[in-house]
């Protein structure tokens, strides 16, 4: 698309914002109707952020047009809706490598450019975020407007309603867009959801919350509306001091199978430009983990009445879409509040429930609190399902899971198994519904299993025991969870592998004391492998063990190292840590030859 005889796409003539306000303001609907053109289009061919960014095109346009930014500072609460902010900002050209190992990140990163001037992730931080700067620029006689975009979904997070709660007590210049459109992840719930919705209805004949917290309201309007945006910004230009301006917009707008599919198409992998119809899978697919998982607690809550599920927002994503239609009552979206979504389930522990928390790893760190507190202290037998556990690939450093196993073994009364497949994880689904003394955590990772089918037939777990997966006579390889695959073949392609027996740990906390002791008496050399940070992780744990019991057997730890990983491919990212195939027969390869008869 072109303007007014451009010869390039009007984009090309935009390299930052400072250009892009020199249009005149009836440029800006072909702007937008290009801008979300060449999101479609870059998202098509592969993964990323699709439905968001879709439904904030008028919204990036209209807030880069009228404030000063980076002088004026705009963050994104969450990051998934920013592309069109990203291709305003000079880095249309740089979405060809989106998300990809070297590439620009999903998000907003400091490190990438100026006008990304908080790196979001996780929900509920920009209203901090910006009261923060706002405070700062006070105490500095600095002169700005600080404007925090959130979604209906993220403004109910905890955090975000404390950041409301201080904000409203000052008068500090910020102003909070609230982009309403209904939707996370999944659907928005809860009861300020209802409030919104209703406020969309009969906006005059309700008391305003925002107002009675001291922040000036204004809306809702259409946020897709691009003359009316570019003129309510334009008077919130003049005015300072707390306010929210509050926006309807539409999850996927411009596409209509993505307007109609806002779950499918919030991040949908490679589609047609066109229709958006999804590519078909090459060939017969895996089961996930996340419905190995939920497809299991399905069936045995159908058997066992105490099973409850809750999830901080994520049906979806952790496969519970099925037991929440089966069992509405008994599966339960909190919304994004890991921090109740704990403490909810260690109240419902206490009156004999068997409650399963699924949250991410990522995401179970905003609870750390809670698990100690509210749950670990008082010994209540809450399951804790922590999906993601790993590298996650795309998403980057704030989503991968590699930090749970060293922030969780610390804590007393907590059990942590890492399943190394989907029968032992569905065993242990299995044994934690029976019934526990006391805390349980299980982490499997994002992706596909090796089964085909699931199976029903479970085995009763021993809490604690690992298992000898393969004999040698000099080398012993641990490992924990499904990495223990990526050893397994890794061994098959190794000259000597009659030198090193494999075992599967099984448990991060309590370790198999029994087997360790074995390990240590009879081994060479020990060499621990963990799809996690190697500070503090299990490999930590195998060490403290040793030093305990005064061995003095060598020992390797091979995991995350001390540094945040990158965004790309799962598979490369676990190439570049040496956690592959390729890597690990460098490391055994090289324990031979230090260590030859």
């Amino acid at each position: 698309m072109y303007l007014y005889g451009m010869s390039k796409p009007v984009l090309d003539h935009i390299p930052d914002p400072l250009t892009l306000r020199k249009f005149d303001q009836d440029q800006l609907l072909d702007l937008a109707a290009y801008l979300r053109k060449a999101i479609i289009d870059s998202l098509a061919k592969g993964e990323g952020h699709l439905g968001s960014s879709l439904g904030t095109v008028e919204l990036s346009i209209a807030l880069h047009y009228v404030f000063n930014t980076p002088d004026d500072l705009l963050l994104w609460d969450v990051g998934h809706q920013a592309y069109g902010h990203k291709m305003l900002t000079g880095r249309k050209a740089a979405f060809d490598q989106l998300r990809q190992l070297g590439g620009i990140s999903g998000f907003p990163k400091r490190e990438e450019s100026p006008y990304d001037v908080f790196g979001t992730g996780h929900a509920g931080t920009a209203i901090s975020a910006a009261l923060g700067m706002a405070i700062s620029a006070k105490l500095q006689s600095i002169e700005r407007h600080h404007i925090a975009v959130i979604g209906d979904a993220s403004i109910a997070n905890g955090m975000a309603f404390e950041a409301l709660n201080h904000l409203g007590t000052t008068n500090a210049n910020v102003l909070i867009v609230l982009n309403d459109n209904s939707m996370g992840i999944d659907p928005s719930v809860g009861a300020l959801k209802n409030y919104f919705d209703a406020v969309k209805k009969e906006k005059a004949n309700l008391p305003n919350f925002f107002q009675n917290l001291n922040i000036t309201y204004s809306g809702p309007i259409d946020g897709h509306d691009l003359d009316l945006l570019v003129n309510y910004f334009k008077e919130e230009k003049k005015q300072s001091g707390p306010r929210l301006l509050h926006l309807v917009t539409k999850k996927g707008k411009g596409l209509p199978i993505a307007e109609n599919k806002q779950v499918t198409y919030h991040a949908p992998g490679k589609f047609d430009p066109l229709t958006g119809k999804l590519n078909p899978a090459n060939g017969k697919q895996k089961i996930k983990f996340q419905d190995i998982f939920g497809k299991t607690l399905k069936f045995l809550a159908k058997q066992n009445a105490k099973i409850v599920a809750i999830t901080p927002a994520m049906p979806t994503g952790s496969g519970l879409v099925e037991m929440m239609e089966e069992f509405p009552e008994r599966c339960i979206d909190v919304g994004i509040a890991e921090q109740h979504a704990v403490t909810l389930a260690s109240g419902m522990a206490t009156q004999g429930l068997v409650p399963f928390c699924v949250i991410y790893s990522t995401f179970l760190q905003r609870s750390y609190d809670q698990i100690i507190h509210d749950v670990a202290l008082q010994k209540l037998p809450v399951v804790f399902c922590i999906d993601r556990a790993g590298i996650v690939g795309h998403d980057g450093p704030t989503h991968h899971g590699v930090f749970d196993m060293a922030y969780l073994r610390c804590i007393p009364n907590l059990t942590i198994a890492a399943p190394r497949n989907a029968k032992v994880l569905q065993d242990l689904i299995y044994t934690a519904q029976l019934g526990l003394d006391q805390p349980l955590a299980i982490r499997y990772p994002r992706g596909y299993s090796q089964l085909d089918e699931l199976s029903f037939n479970f085995e009763k777990t021993e809490w604690g025991k690992g298992e000898q997966l393969k004999t040698g006579s000099r080398f012993a390889l641990l490992s924990i969870g499904t990495l223990a695959q990526t050893i397994s073949e890794s061994l098959t392609k190794l000259a000597n592998s009659e030198w090193f027996a494999h075992f599967d740990l099984g448990f991060v906390k309590p370790l198999d004391a029994e087997m360790l002791h074995g390990i240590f008496k009879n081994y060479e050399r020990i060499i621990v492998f963990e799809e996690g940070t190697v500070k503090g992780g299990v490999g930590s744990a195998v060490l403290e063990f040793g030093a305990l019991h005064q061995y003095s057997t060598p020992l390797d730890l091979e995991g995350v190292p001390d540094e945040f990983v990158t965004h790309g491919t799962t598979q490369k990212l676990l190439e570049n840590l040496g956690l592959d195939v390729h890597g690990i027969c460098k490391k055994l390869n090289s324990v031979s030859n230090k260590n030859k008869e």
